[in-house]
């Protein structure tokens, strides 16, 4: 396989964190003068499985450590970058738990951090019932929002 076809994709691992109080954990980021919120995750890397580069980005962003449950979610239509034209995105998504909802440092509002800041990041809750797909910027975070409803409604009846 030729390197440039690694070069045009970017596949990205991304955690459904809920708490006790049936919140969902939201990331405020900015990056490359964009600001954007998301699911808590990032980049898989070379040699890495996705379960284990979900735990290392949850590490490295919140400092906690997570238990992967389930998998929600995995692309299934195509997704150019929003940062990096000519880039295909993948993205996994997986339910997951904190073992320690404490360690997370959380903000009552979005965005809380320097406008100097290259590449900042706070986190939030969001009611799940309030949740609704205007509250995540990527749009393949959008359609997560929605089969994230499907699936609880699912779990429900």
């Amino acid at each position: 396989m030729s390197e440039d076809i690694n070069t045009r994709f970017t596949i990205r691992v991304y955690g459904i964190i809920m708490d006790s109080s049936n919140r969902i954990l939201l990331s405020d980021e900015s990056y490359m003068k964009h600001r954007f919120t998301k699911f808590p995750g990032g980049g898989l890397e070379y040699g890495e499985g996705t379960i284990d580069c979900l735990k290392r980005e949850m590490l490295e962003e919140t400092g906690c450590r997570v238990e992967v449950l389930k998998h929600i979610y995995t692309t299934d239509f195509f997704q150019e970058s929003e940062f990096h034209s000519g880039m295909q995105v993948i993205s996994i998504y997986y339910l997951v738990r904190l073992n320690n909802p404490e360690c997370v440092k959380v903000s009552e509002k979005p965005y809380d951090f320097s406008e100097d800041e290259e590449r900042g990041q706070s986190f939030r809750w969001v009611a799940f019932e309030n949740l609704t797909p205007e509250d995540v910027t990527l749009p393949i975070d959008k359609v997560v929002v929605g089969i994230l409803g499907r699936q609880l409604i699912e779990l429900a009846e």
